[in-house]
């Protein structure tokens, strides 16, 4: 069914509905049978970035300029169709990110145009395997030389490993950690396999190997030493970029159960007339629609240029936990049929679960807002 969306603007109206149509010809045919065969869908974002889908929250003058919770809700329409291509486009804005925001003049200048217009593809490398949640303990290091640095280490669970055409990546340097823009055509520049993962398979997800890497000097974004407050800044939009494919994942998996429910009879009469049933399909309902407003409250605190880092991570917490809670009980009401692969929702249920671990798991989501709020209670102090 057609979500019902306040827009702030007839321009954010037609972008919506571009979205619609671009997803509903390109991603929808070809989701269940690119994950069922964990094939990467790289031509369907070069045709989404030259619709100009790809750069929506970067300034106007590199093909965006549109509000976060414009981005965010284009965000959801594609997640509808497919979680992977949705979660996609919210990494390459992560990877984007630095460069938009902290990159020189030249770099602007140079890449943007291109990380944004679909032709390059992009990939954010922080975690590490023994410091996924404490990105300040990561070990990846970069040795200056006389030209630039020279990188070794291992980057992990790095969506789009193997598959981008760029690499914002953040090494130990002797500053402190500091931000790289690598590309996978440097000497020693190494993918490992895909993970074999549960879901989002068309998702590649890989290590990335660096193995003395030679980095030229023009490819540090920002100040030496300032990487890990680069990786920050960007880290509470990717909480809300993944809050929004999380809704559009639940809202994907409700459809189908409104839809089964209504055709599917039993006792002589459709499913959905049964009290249990709809008690279950109003929860579901309830669900994602709370986790949507969440989601938007904190975009628009974003958009206004007020903190936003607990909502942001209260939208995550709520948006992901729901997604995994609607998608189970899609297969619920779908009974037996759910739990086969004729129905996508066994399909969703399996995605849903990555988005309560990515972007900081939901324990972390809770101590982020927990201390957040013990901090405020503190009185200041003369």
């Amino acid at each position: 069914m057609r979500v019902e969306r306040e827009l702030p603007t007839d321009e954010a109206r037609d972008l919506i509905a571009l979205t619609r149509e671009l997803a509903d010809a390109e991603l929808a045919p070809r989701a269940a049978e690119y994950e069922r065969e964990e094939r990467f869908p790289r031509e369907v974002f070069r045709t989404l970035g030259e619709a100009g889908l790809l750069g929506l929250p970067f300034d106007e003058e590199v093909g965006g300029g549109q509000p976060y919770e414009v981005y965010l809700q284009v965000l959801e329409e594609l997640a509808i169709r497919w979680a992977s291509v949705a979660l996609g486009i919210s990494v390459h804005t992560l990877a984007c990110s630095p460069v938009a925001n902290f990159g020189t003049d030249a770099q602007r200048r140079d890449l943007l145009p291109e990380l944004v217009g679909g032709e390059l593809l992009g990939a954010y490398c922080l975690s590490e395997a023994h410091a996924g949640s404490d990105p300040a303990a990561m070990r990846a290091a970069a040795k200056p030389t006389e030209d630039g640095w020279l990188a070794r280490g291992e980057k992990a669970w790095v969506t789009h490993g193997g598959q981008a055409d760029f690499y914002s990546t953040f090494l130990r340097a002797s500053e402190g950690i500091s931000c790289f823009h690598l590309t996978p055509d440097l000497p020693g520049f190494s993918p490992a396999p895909p993970e074999a993962k549960m879901g989002l398979t068309a998702s590649h997800t890989a290590a990335i190997r660096l193995d003395d890497v030679p980095v030229p000097a023009d490819r540090l974004v920002g100040e030496p030493g300032r990487g890990l407050a680069i990786a920050l800044s960007a880290l509470d939009s990717g909480r809300l970029g993944v809050s929004a494919v999380a809704v559009g994942l639940a809202q994907a998996a409700l459809d189908v159960a409104v839809d089964y429910a209504v055709e599917r009879e039993a006792f002589g009469r459709p499913i959905a007339e049964h009290q249990g049933v709809q008690f279950l399909l109003a929860d579901m309902a309830a669900a994602v629609e709370s986790a949507r407003a969440t989601y938007l409250v904190a975009a628009r605190r974003r958009d206004a240029g007020k903190p936003y880092s607990r909502q942001a991570s209260i939208a995550k917490l709520l948006a992901t936990d729901a997604a995994m809670k609607v998608t189970t009980d899609a297969v619920q009401v779908l009974g037996g049929a759910g739990y086969t692969r004729d129905h996508p929702v066994e399909r969703y249920m399996r995605e849903a679960k990555a988005f309560q671990i990515f972007e900081g798991t939901n324990q972390i989501q809770r101590m982020v807002i927990g201390r957040q709020l013990t901090r405020e209670a503190v009185p200041a102090t003369a």
